[in-house]
């Protein structure tokens, strides 16, 4: 039975045998392309269909959802109250988004590196530069970034 389940897409085992079960879905439809410049004729054809699972995560185990809070990130295009999707990694890149411990402290900033030393940078003026005074410790790395606009 449990078999089946898992050619059936339905769960999934671990590497340690354990069962993930899968949400059912069939994914939205992907009609077309929209222009985002210069208005220009459009025709709705249906494309294929997409999971936004299947977009935005990779490597489903290490992948987690944070909600924004604060504006330290706004010119980055990361608001408040949107929400982060972030992979745990061993191996940040600098210029990456991450999600950082400072001393004990959460953030969520850009890391930068000059010399041997790595630091935190915010994307919004108004806030400094973080460099930490005992230890910097990267958790994850931002991968998308998804905001619901809401409807009057």
């Amino acid at each position: 039975m449990i078999d089946r389940l898992v050619a059936e897409g339905l769960v999934s085992k671990d590497p340690q045998g354990k069962l993930i079960p899968h949400a059912p879905h069939d994914g939205v439809p992907l009609l077309g392309i929209v222009e985002a410049g210069f208005p220009s004729p459009a025709e709705e054809e249906l494309i294929d269909t997409m999971s936004l699972d299947d977009y935005l995560i990779q490597n489903k185990e290490a992948t987690y959802i944070l909600q924004v809070k604060g504006d330290p990130m706004i010119d980055a295009g990361i608001r408040e109250g949107d929400l982060v999707i972030v992979e745990r990694t061993h191996a940040p890149r600098v210029g990456d988004i991450v999600i950082a411990e400072v001393d004990g402290e959460w953030t969520m900033k850009y890391l930068r590196k000059r010399g041997e030393t790595y630091y935190l940078v915010p994307a919004n003026k108004n806030y400094k530069p973080i460099v930490a005074s005992k230890e910097l410790r990267i958790e994850a790395v931002v991968i998308a970034v998804v905001r619901k606009y809401k409807r009057p």
